[in-house]
């Protein structure tokens, strides 16, 4: 009798221990379900394809022009950047086609939008939101799933395009590369992953405001288009309005009007993107703004190491991450307090 206590003590045990684990396996493995559905559902659709498709196309036309290019623009000497070759193969061009981070700046919306303009109210509109919330999953588990997911496939991308670019950099040249080339290479692949991110949070929160998926799209576009066409121009009609005429300003206040004219630039994303971007594929590049006699007398032209370029961007990517985090903050609260049955 003392065995058989001892033996369903044993068991009770086990099955305690069991259903602890069950439960917080079951605690965790819904949203790691949905995420695996929605990067199943992202590779398979045909949108996610053909921009796929054009990025590609786009890197390798860049890489064969920068491959075609690269003998000329390290033979320079007057470039301080011509020891970084693999940094050169992203930057060099022979206007016949941009770079690749060119290319990027004007694919890279459009590969977040179309992850993102139908996120939430296509689920809504076919039914499947009211179902999917009837199961013992967390709302704001969906719409982490949803940014998650996406992310992950845009992170997958890049870092393989990187890989490919060093892989084939390293077969066609047989050159080395410099750690400082490959930090450089790491900070674009994640900056270019915070922009799209920016524009894949602000897609999802388009997504929850409105019910149908072509208002979200096309509310995406123009605000895209906005940044992208038109608001340099609304600027340049604005300083032309009410900026004084330069040639009655001295140096410093010319320098001041400068920076508020690139301030204002900056308030567009691609424009952030673009700067941060430069700076960080170009180590020559010491200042993203005006700079005066006095600043330039002495320097020398030189490549600054990877802590100084990541300083001079570090307020473009913070102004990338908070715009993210906003973004996804207010789809996260309109979400959350949306009616989702009707």
């Amino acid at each position: 009798m003392e065995s058989q206590a001892v033996s369903f003590k044993d068991r009770s045990s086990k099955n305690i221990k069991s259903s602890k684990i069950l439960q917080r396996s079951s605690n965790a493995g819904p949203f790691r379900v949905m995420v695996s559905k929605e990067i199943a559902d992202h590779i398979r659709s045909w949108r996610f394809i053909v921009l796929i498709a054009l990025i590609v196309l786009t890197f390798f036309a860049s890489m064969y022009v920068s491959l075609g290019n690269i003998r000329a623009a390290i033979s320079n000497i007057e470039d301080p950047d011509r020891m970084f070759l693999y940094l050169k193969l992203l930057t060099t061009t022979d206007n016949s086609i941009p770079p690749f981070h060119v290319f990027l700046s004007f694919l890279g919306p459009l590969l977040g939008i179309s992850l993102g303009f139908d996120a939430v109210n296509a689920e809504q509109n076919s039914g499947t939101l009211t179902r999917l919330m009837a199961q013992p999953v967390y709302r704001d588990n969906l719409l982490l799933a949803k940014f998650v997911s996406a992310l992950i496939v845009i992170s997958t991308l890049f870092l393989s395009l990187a890989l490919l670019m060093i892989g084939g950099g390293l077969v066609l040249t047989g050159v080395r590369m410099e750690p400082q080339e490959l930090l450089r290479i790491l900070a674009f692949i994640a900056l270019s992953i915070v922009y799209v991110a920016f524009w894949l949070s602000l897609s999802i929160l388009l997504s929850v405001k409105f019910k149908q998926a072509a208002t979200s799209a096309l509310t995406a576009i123009g605000i895209w288009l906005f940044f992208t066409v038109f608001y340099q121009i609304i600027v340049n009609l604005i300083i032309r309005a009410f900026l004084p005429d330069p040639d009655f300003l001295s140096q410093d206040q010319i320098v001041v009007y400068n920076d508020l004219i690139l301030n204002l630039l900056r308030i567009a994303p691609g424009q952030l993107y673009t700067d941060a971007t430069t700076t960080l594929l170009m180590p020559s590049v010491r200042s993203l703004g005006p700079l005066t006699m006095e600043q330039m007398a002495g320097a020398i032209p030189a490549p600054l190491p990877f802590k100084e370029s990541l300083m001079i961007v570090w307020p473009q990517l913070s102004g990338l991450l908070a715009a993210t985090v906003v973004c996804f903050a207010l789809a996260y609260y309109l979400f959350m307090r949306r009616e989702i049955r009707s």
